[in-house]
């Protein structure tokens, strides 16, 4: 007890209940209540009974995406991935004596700035809603200005990351609507919104309703002095224009759709490509190709502008991690498929929803979808019961539904819906067959 009441002291604290204050008071607990020690076989046991009661995305059909989403993966992903030479090598900080991970890194930055359409990409972010905050960041260091719009219709976890990320640099996050009709974001509104303070203006294809925008599509030709951050889909990316042919500064996006799994949320793989003239403002890692002393192809790490290996000061981010084993997966997972696998896939996808936006609207109460606009993989159904009650039946019958979203935007009873292409006709027979017992 000394010890603890020396440590407060030194650190100018009265109690310990002063370092856990950013904690809310209801989530502290007084006193664990465990249960008293077993053995390793009895402790295996239980722990096996316990994970037997889960049911995962191999075992049960999946509706569920808003921003993470279940693809099959070839086994030959998971058996490059695996092999020591790329398992075990995290790119260390003497990078060039990892010549393979760092052409792994250098393959997927040239597979990124290819489906984007941009000049140059990074060697990977956390994930999408970190690689969304890190561009805010990215366009005050390039433009000055303090204000960033983006749509009100977005997932409100990347909402709450972007505004962390921007909160210390003092730069306001401001909300775009969106037409009730299409779900696309409104250009008149966004026209009137960009200001002498206005950074960039962000917006997703395909969009948090799952509506392939084709007015974010333009924000190229509206942005002014302000810089275009556009979000993707990669999956998308096969069928749908990319963002480079439509005037954006920056793209990122989820990654985790190319070859990762989506365990427990993650890990997850953060894009983030832009133009060459802002190559020295953009964060993270960027490998190079060269030569070495003997003429030989040799990679090595052309910008590290990271706090860690030059002056804080002149860092553009403080990422400790470049997520390398999931760009990885990813580039296998690319390379399996191809150019026109890539296409395919896309459109297997669109297909796939289009089928099961049918089958919904024939159930009475029900109508698919919500939006009057085309849609990639992902959509709004109205309801004619809460999402939730939907929900909790469809577990029953083994499914898991989707996002519920009723009261969300302006919407009454809902869902948003993916779809992707190992959903098949008997999980859409199985999901229509649960509903018919609800309605």
């Amino acid at each position: 007890m000394k010890d603890i009441e020396d440590m407060l002291r030194e650190m100018g604290l009265a109690s310990w209940e002063e370092l856990f204050s950013d904690v809310p008071k209801e989530l502290w607990v007084e006193r664990l209540d465990l249960p008293d020690g077993v053995s390793e076989w009895e402790l295996l046991r239980e722990v096996r009974e316990v994970l037997s009661k889960n049911r995962d995305a191999t075992r049960m059909p999946i509706f569920l995406g808003a921003g993470v989403y279940v693809h099959y993966i070839p086994s030959a992903v998971f058996a490059i991935a695996s092999r020591s030479e790329f398992y075990t090598s995290y790119t260390p900080y003497q990078a060039e004596i990892t010549q393979g991970m760092l052409q792994v890194l250098f393959e997927y930055q040239s597979v990124m700035a290819e489906l984007t359409g941009m000049e140059v990409a990074n060697s990977s972010m956390y994930d999408a809603s970190t690689a969304l905050g890190e561009a805010a960041r990215m366009a005050h260091a390039v433009t000055g200005k303090r204000e960033i719009l983006v749509p009100e219709a977005m997932l409100w976890e990347k909402r709450s990351v972007l505004q962390n990320y921007v909160k210390g640099i003092g730069m306001k996050v401001r909300s775009y609507p969106h037409d009730p009709k299409t779900g696309m974001a409104d250009l008149d509104a966004v026209a009137e919104m960009i200001g002498e303070d206005t950074a960039a203006i962000y917006g997703e294809v395909p969009n948090f309703f799952g509506v392939i925008d084709e007015n974010v599509m333009r924000f190229g030709e509206m942005k002014g002095r302000a810089l275009f951050i556009a979000g993707v889909n990669p999956v998308s990316l096969g069928v749908i224009k990319p963002p480079g042919e439509y005037g954006a500064d920056i793209v990122v996006g989820e990654g985790q759709v190319l070859g990762n799994p989506p365990g427990f949320g993650g890990p997850l793989l953060g894009v983030f490509a832009t133009r060459k003239k802002y190559v020295r403002r953009m964060p993270g890692r960027l490998i190079g190709a060269t030569v070495d002393k003997s003429g030989r192809r040799a990679f090595v790490m052309t910008l590290q502008t990271r706090e860690q290996h030059i002056r804080r000061g002149k860092a553009t981010s403080n990422i400790c991690s470049n997520e390398a084993l999931c760009a990885l997966m990813t580039v296998a997972y690319v390379a399996l498929l191809g150019r026109s696998g890539l296409r395919r896939l896309g459109e297997i996808n669109m297909a796939n929803a289009q089928r099961v936006m049918k089958a919904l609207s024939s159930l009475p109460g029900f109508r698919a979808p919500h939006f009057q606009a085309h849609h990639f993989n992902e959509f709004v159904v109205d309801l004619p019961i809460p999402a939730r009650e939907i929900n909790e039946h469809l577990l029953k019958r083994g499914i898991q539904g989707g996002l519920p979203l009723d009261g969300c935007h302006g919407l009454g009873n809902s869902m948003l819906m993916a779809v992707t292409e190992v959903i098949t006709e008997a999980d859409v027979e199985a999901l229509i067959s649960a509903l018919q017992e609800v309605v």
